[in-house]
């Protein structure tokens, strides 16, 4: 009977100190890892099990049965919700937990530059976001889906603007093209439009010449002019004859020098053999090289070729002799320069 009385006292103090252990796991800190802060990724779909597998695997927490428990009474299993969350070091379950359970994701910043193909677009967003780069691909390849934003499949890369875009990790391919459109109609202005139409242009034509200027030069000088020369030959009939538009139409980015051989390279984007812009962009421009089109200069330059002091700036002429001087000129300043550099080996 005293044995009896003993375990009847005993089990309040034992209960006593469960829930004892089970608050200081649940308030005290139950990271693992050193970092300051951690990343970590739900998928959609993802059972009770998964996640606190994967909490445990990636150091995010170190009390599985603890977090197990808290879950289940939080009711979290019903209610788990794929996303990209960020984990300070130090968290408690407590506030893991309640993290989780509310989806209080962390956007991604996805930060576009410059893309020269659809491939490098649906790379680029394959490995920032939970769809895969296959999905990407499928819409930007896929007329009817395109049809919607207004686009085709060679058009489509003319609805990114290079910027820093706040995306949740686990949205749709389709939603983030539909975000990256929304954004462009903001970026296409009543102004923006008015000097592309000034210029005989639309805004998916301002883009496709941009792209080339874009690839032309990296002088924010020249830009506009360059677009001048351009603009200039689509007036009067003239090919374009822009070299990118070889490696483009190539896809040789390699290139560092156009040869007579690559002119004859059948494409629609070859503006060597075609009049007139391609059907698409060669790249994404920066919003500063639309902007030097939109605003580029009244000129009668119909030419243009790299300096001869090889600075990244170019010559421009109106006649094809003045341009034949500054070619040669250019030339042999670049055969001096590669007879010295092989002569440096």
């Amino acid at each position: 009977m005293a044995k009896d009385n003993k375990i009847v006292k005993i089990i309040p103090f034992l209960i006593c100190l469960i829930l004892v252990i089970i608050a200081v796991s649940f308030f005290s800190s139950d990271t693992n890892f050193k970092e300051n802060k951690k990343f970590f990724y739900i998928k959609t779909n993802s059972e009770l099990n998964q996640v606190i597998n994967n909490l445990v695997a990636e150091g995010v927490i170190k009390s599985p049965i603890v977090f197990q428990w808290a879950a289940k009474l939080a009711g979290y299993e019903d209610n788990i919700r794929p996303g990209k969350y960020q984990i300070e070091n130090g968290s408690n379950i407590f506030s893991i937990l309640k993290k989780l359970r509310r989806g209080n994701q962390t956007a991604v910043n996805l930060v576009i530059n410059k893309l020269r193909t659809k491939e490098d677009f649906a790379k680029k967003i394959g490995d920032n976001f939970e769809c895969d780069s296959a999905d990407v691909m499928a819409i930007m390849t896929n007329e009817d889906s395109l049809r919607k934003f207004e686009l085709d499949s060679n058009t489509a890369m003319t609805t990114i603007i290079p910027n820093t875009y706040q995306i949740l990790w686990n949205t749709s391919a389709t939603v983030i093209l539909k975000k990256l459109y929304n954004e462009k109609e903001i970026f296409w202005n009543e102004e923006r439009r008015k000097k592309a139409l000034s210029l005989n242009l639309n805004p998916t034509e301002a883009y496709i010449l941009a792209s080339i200027v874009e690839e032309e030069t990296n002088k924010e000088l020249d830009k506009g002019k360059i677009a001048s020369v351009y603009l200039n030959r689509l007036v009067i009939g003239m090919k374009l004859a822009a070299d990118p538009t070889v490696k483009f139409a190539m896809k040789d980015f390699s290139l560092k020098r156009i040869y007579f051989k690559h002119l004859e390279f059948k494409s629609p984007y070859n503006t060597y053999q075609q009049v007139g812009l391609p059907p698409g962009p060669i790249c994404t421009p920066s919003t500063k090289t639309i902007d030097a089109v939109l605003n580029s200069p009244s000129t009668s330059y119909l030419f243009f070729v790299a300096k001869p002091d090889l600075n990244g700036f170019s010559n421009f002429s109106t006649t094809y002799n003045e341009h034949l001087q500054f070619a040669k000129q250019y030339q042999q300043a670049l055969d001096s320069f590669m007879n010295l550099k092989s002569n440096l080996k």
